[in-house]
């Protein structure tokens, strides 16, 4: 049997999609139009404040499901990351660098001078580098389970906990090739591990859960995805050893100055609270909200939770507008 199409990750719902250019690369986009033009009809879509939603590793713009139905009074799109699903899947650009800038040149490419920026695990590097990288692009960030890098790199050098969650992954992820490899086998019978391992039990035993993983697996078996999505853990591990990544995690220690809001699961096994607590010397103007029983999946694990956050979050974040 062959790889699944791109196609596969145009999956209906209450939203419409995209191919967006940006940064030299063609991004698919979920927008949620509908539910935004009744919250507010006399309100254009395009005056809207805009919200871009970041998914994490070895994952998919379909992560984001609960927040396209859910998070209403502004523009709304979830984005396959360079690498993903529908999305362009050029042999290099998985570095903090030009992610940032696919990032920046989407708010552009979709009319805005600014966005408020969420994101989970992976995609929250991305928030922290744009917000960085290019602050005129950002106007706040949001980010599940997604510590400052720099908080995260010390916590894993520091403390044995961490480092045991988050490093032996990363590193068996260096080699070439066979990493793809167990990604795809058996209809992507991986992702489904590396999910399971790091969620709650009450999310697993769902009707939510079954379906997304179906959803999941076929979208990590599309040529090139696997191969992506590694390019991301590699880059995140080899740049610190090169005067790239010294560089890039300098500048990201410059001091914050747009909203902030960390979410986490406080029964995540993978990101602990260590380094959401060392995130605060870097945003210590941000909000820290715990979610009670959710892992590292609160967005998908406790959608009602999450969303109400973000909405508070995103009514403070443009009261002014």
């Amino acid at each position: 049997m062959g790889r699944p199409d791109p196609s596969v990750v145009r999956i209906g719902g209450p939203w419409r999609h995209l191919d967006v250019h940006a940064n030299g690369i063609r991004l698919h986009v979920v927008e949620a139009e509908r539910r935004a033009e009744a919250d507010d009809p006399a309100r254009p879509l395009a005056d809207r404040p805009l919200v871009i939603l970041l998914h994490g590793f070895g994952s998919f713009w379909w992560s984001w499901r609960h927040q396209l139905a859910g998070l209403t009074g502004a523009r709304v799109v979830a984005v396959d990351l360079r690498g993903y699903g529908g999305s362009d899947k050029p042999p290099r650009g998985y570095d903090g660098w030009t992610l940032a800038g696919d990032t920046a040149g989407l708010v552009r490419a979709l009319g805005h001078r600014s966005a408020t920026l969420i994101g989970h695990a992976d995609g929250g590097l991305v928030c922290w580098a744009t917000a960085v990288l290019h602050p005129r692009a950002v106007h706040a960030i949001a980010v599940v389970s997604s510590p400052h890098p720099a908080a995260l790199r010390t916590s894993a050098l520091r403390r044995r906990d961490q480092g045991r969650a988050l490093l032996p992954s990363m590193l068996r992820y260096q080699v070439p090739r066979w990493p793809e490899h167990v990604l795809t086998r058996h209809h992507g019978a991986e992702v489904e591990r590396l999910v399971r391992s790091r969620s709650s039990c009450k999310w697993l035993a769902s009707e939510d859960f079954s379906e997304s993983i179906g959803h999941l697996r076929a979208a990590i078996q599309i040529p090139s995805a696997a191969h992506s999505a590694l390019e991301y853990q590699r880059w995140a591990v080899r740049s610190q050893l090169r005067t790239e990544g010294r560089r890039f995690m300098q500048l990201m220690k410059r001091p914050l100055s747009v909203p902030v809001l960390h979410v986490r699961g406080d029964a995540d096994p993978y990101v602990l609270a260590d380094p959401v607590y060392r995130t605060q010397r870097y945003a210590p103007h941000g909000r820290y909200v715990s979610i009670s029983g959710a892992g590292h999946f609160a967005h998908e694990e406790a959608p009602d939770a999450v969303n109400e956050q973000l909405a508070r979050f995103l009514a403070q974040v443009y009261a002014t507008n």
